[in-house]
């Protein structure tokens, strides 16, 4: 019979995503057939799934880590944020609705039908499902119509493993609080805990541990020492490459935008060490010395377009281009270098227009049809094949077309400037593929690291099983699935 088991965490960012994915390989390792679900996902940084949808990218990895294609089930919903308090719903890969995060309430308790069906597929195909929570259970003023933690874990019937951060202090009130606010029911869903991200000597937490244990009654499965090849992994959130990479002579700066989407672009730049790569944070400007600026994918592209002029990178980018510098924008990025970007239909906000940064000779009209495909292309300015994918809405047309950045079959895809230093594209993906990567650096007078980048991830994925099996119970923790 096919099993399951449940990975909570104490609070958001406390490593859910890498504890599953560690765990998928574990398991992947003993010969199960193994696929990762999370339930609900809030993330802007999502992939195209292999039946035309798509899921959050901590599934994506997840899904490497089993050895299996990305499916739609395996997070059937995705909130991504397009504004303080509202959201685009997609349901088993499809956009549902976007609405705002009150009206949320009510729709998600009809979700659930949703959720567990995805879930009964995955389980019905596969020994083991490997389930990621959402947040925290504790935030139990959120229980009634949940679909994310608890309310979950009690439809589906699967046990839960608590995970705490021992990083950001107070480990031992993070486990043992969660006991004291969830209800009897809840707790009893809870078999067992894990303490996750210490540094230094984890004997020095033998105290804490057993204070755990004696106020809880879980058993424990063990205390994971902080990962140090963690970085190496697709981050989830944009602040995990926050801080510059590499120490290379070749500066690329990424604009941090508020609505950031699928800036897994940057993960193998990131990389490589001829590459110093930072991602700009607010009020920061645009340094002197940088060789590349990139503007990445956007959820909200007219309001990030009004979030980088507040901080003035817009009059930093003219300075930039001004001294011979690069530019290269991707999905929202390419619309907002163009003149115009028009939203009559309200699609992204309120309806309207607004002007581009005008460094390429293209307007974009936002439309409510959504691109989602894999992408096979050809760099036009190297000759050089690589893969990648859309996930866009809007069409983008101008003279600057008549140069594209790439060619799609017969079809040429985004735009150049007459000088080529500022290229527009709507494909993501593209630095994940080694010969192009190696390729459009080597037009930048910067040399590409040997080995591949999959084959990083790969090993990366490989060693956190090890690392895990080596600090926690691993065998002890598959056996508590069910």
């Amino acid at each position: 019979m096919s099993r399951a088991l449940m990975i909570q965490g104490t609070g958001s960012n406390v490593g859910k995503s890498m504890l599953v994915a560690g765990l998928c390989r574990a398991a992947k390792r003993r010969g199960f057939s193994v696929a990762p679900f999370k339930p609900q996902n809030m993330s802007n940084n999502a992939a195209v799934t292999s039946d035309g949808g798509e899921i959050g990218r901590a599934q994506a990895l997840q899904a490497m880590a089993c050895g299996k294609p990305l499916i739609t089930d395996m997070n059937p919903v995705l909130l991504k944020p397009e504004t303080d308090v509202g959201s685009q719903v997609v349901v088993q890969g499809k956009r549902l609705t976007t609405i705002k995060a009150r009206e949320y309430a009510a729709l998600k308790p009809t979700l659930m039908e949703k959720v567990l069906e995805s879930f009964n597929r995955l389980k019905s195909n596969n020994d083991l499902v490997i389930v990621e929570g959402a947040g925290s259970p504790a935030e139990v003023n959120l229980r009634p119509g949940d679909i994310a933690n608890m309310g979950f874990a009690e439809a589906a019937n699967v046990p839960v493993i608590l995970a705490g951060d021992i990083d950001r202090g107070g480990v031992i009130a993070q486990i043992v609080g969660t006991q004291a606010v969830v209800s009897k029911e809840d707790s009893g869903r809870i078999v067992g805990f894990m303490v996750n991200k210490f540094r230094g000597d984890p004997s020095l937490f033998d105290d804490g541990y057993a204070m755990i244990k004696q106020h809880t009654g879980w058993p424990g499965f063990g205390v994971l020492p902080y990962f140090p090849e963690a970085w190496r992994l697709p981050a989830e959130d944009a602040l995990d490459i926050s801080d510059a990479k590499g120490t290379g002579v070749l500066k690329v700066v990424c604009l941090g935008l508020s609505r950031i989407a699928n800036f897994d672009d940057l993960d193998p730049l990131a990389q490589e060490p001829d590459v110093s790569l930072t991602m700009l944070r607010a009020g920061q400007p645009i340094p002197g010395d940088t060789d590349m600026v990139i503007i990445p994918g956007s959820k909200s592209t007219r309001g990030d377009l009004a979030f980088l002029r507040e901080q003035g990178w817009d009059i930093d980018l003219y300075a930039h281009v001004r001294r011979g510098g690069h530019v290269l924008g991707i999905c929202g990025g390419y619309q907002m270098l163009g003149r115009n970007i028009s939203d009559p239909e309200g699609i992204e906000g309120a309806p309207g227009d607004t002007s581009g940064l005008g460094l390429l000779d293209v307007e974009t009209l936002m439309t409510p049809d959504k691109r989602l495909t894999e992408t096979q292309a050809v760099h036009a300015s190297t000759n050089t094949a690589f893969h990648g994918y859309e996930i866009h809405i809007g069409r983008t047309e101008g003279a600057d077309r008549a140069r594209p950045f790439a060619l799609v079959g017969n079809r040429e895809e985004g735009a150049l400037s007459a000088d080529e230093r500022i290229a527009g594209s709507y494909l993501h993906g593209m630095f994940r593929d080694d010969a192009f990567r190696a390729a459009w650096l080597s037009g930048l007078g910067a040399e590409a690291a040997k080995g591949g980048y999959d084959s990083t991830v790969e090993a990366t994925l490989e060693a956190l099983a090890d690392h895990m099996e080596a600090h926690l119970d691993v065998d002890g923790l598959l056996k508590q699935a069910c």
